[in-house]
């Protein structure tokens, strides 16, 4: 089968999921797959190979005679690792893992130290960029086995609750679609926490003012049909995409490849403030973030004395708290990020319990002081790779 256009890429790493999700459940349950399915893999990765390349990017047809290059590093190297830890075994993976990853052995073994001896109330994670290596789009960033394989372990092991909670979507495409973990291990948390559903499948929301609601859909409906137009199609392709969360709306204005002329995404970004200032002429329901990639549309939510503020994941963590009991004052808890918008979660957890401890996925100095003036227990390592192949380890000790 030959794939020529993004829509076709996308279905083919959407049927990746039910395998890879087969291969998890087996080799926990099992600790083996069937090569079958090893072997679906590989004709997966073929698929994506033959596609045609210019100067290492992938090049996809989006619509018409518009032509994307696109970086599938994520996709192509996360089916390779899989690939690799079915038919090597743990140990040669972890090898392979210190081939590919700066310092891993040592970053492993440093956050061994750091975690030795406890067990946790919650372990409360972020997903892309912290336990997941970013991908270039959301729709094809779906979890790799050998990723789900760890995490789970973790979480059966050293966890009494696990939340993975991400600003994007739960569902329609978003976080529970792309991940392949087993049943009834995990809560999800979607839209910075504002969504959820629990390891038992129980959904909730955060509650939202009726005529806030009323008009976040009402302008949803008219992106909707915006980004439907030939003009503005190419928005919906590239990156985020449209993503409709909920009490935030998420659409992307360009990629990291500036798949789009400057120009055009800056004149997408004021066609969108426009929109935005029509549904909301006060400017008393929404907040608009340009990220320079995506422009992100939050509700506001009334904090009484703090005044009108965008919802953080600080907020989803306090109403995950109660809705899901996790009791976060009544033991140890782990909180992982790797970006600025993740540091609420250390603060918000941090008053519940001054025993949280925190591992955060970055470089970034200013980052990793304001975590550590939040959190005195607190780490920082390369790569979600280490993140995940530490919590791994600590779990078979």
């Amino acid at each position: 089968m030959k794939i020529q256009t993004l829509d076709a890429f996308i279905e083919i790493m959407r049927a990746t999921i039910p395998v890879r999700r087969k291969m998890v459940v087996d080799y926990l349950l099992e600790g083996r797959t069937d090569p079958e399915l090893i072997r679906h893999l590989k004709r997966f990765l073929n698929t994506i190979g033959e596609v045609p390349d210019q100067e290492g990017l992938k090049l996809f047809n989006l619509f018409g005679d518009h032509t994307a290059r696109v970086d599938v590093t994520y996709e192509t190297e996360e089916l390779k690792k899989d690939i690799w830890f079915f038919e090597n075994g743990e140990q040669v993976f972890t090898e392979h893992m210190e081939s590919i990853n700066h310092n891993f052995f040592r970053e492993v073994d440093r956050g061994i130290s750091f975690l030795s001896g406890l067990e946790f109330n919650s372990f409360i994670s972020d997903r892309d960029g912290t336990v997941n290596n970013y991908c270039g789009r959301y729709s094809t960033s779906v979890q790799s086995a050998y990723n789900a394989i760890y995490l789970a372990r973790f979480a059966a092991g050293k966890t009494r609750n696990t939340v993975i909670l991400t600003s994007a979507p739960l569902g329609n495409g978003g976080l529970q679609d792309i991940s392949v973990f087993p049943e009834k291990v995990f809560h999800y948390a979607g839209s910075k926490g504002r969504e959820y559903a629990d390891k038992k499948g129980r959904e909730g929301k955060f509650p939202v003012d009726d005529e806030k609601q009323k008009v976040l859909d009402a302008l949803n409906k008219d992106l909707a049909k915006l980004v439907g137009m030939e003009k503005y199609k190419i928005f919906s392709r590239i990156g985020s995409g449209l993503q409709l969360k909920f009490g935030q709306t998420t659409i992307a204005r360009q990629d990291i490849h500036k798949s789009v002329p400057e120009d055009r995404s800056l004149g997408f970004l004021k066609k969108i403030r426009s929109m935005v200032a029509d549904h909301d002429p006060e400017d008393v329901y929404f907040r608009i973030e340009d990220t320079g990639l995506d422009i992100e549309i939050i509700l506001t939510i009334d904090k009484g004395d703090e005044g009108v503020k965008d919802f953080d994941k600080g907020d989803g963590i306090d109403f995950l708290d109660s809705a899901l009991d996790l009791r976060l004052d009544e033991g140890i808890n782990l909180i992982c990020g790797d970006t600025a918008s993740d540091i609420p979660m250390v603060e918000a957890a941090m008053k519940k319990n001054g025993e949280t401890r925190a591992i955060f996925v970055t470089k970034n100095s200013d980052i990793q002081r304001k975590v550590g003036k939040l959190c005195p227990h607190s780490m920082f390592v390369e790569n979600p790779d280490v993140l995940v192949s530490l919590l791994n380890q600590i779990s078979l000790i």
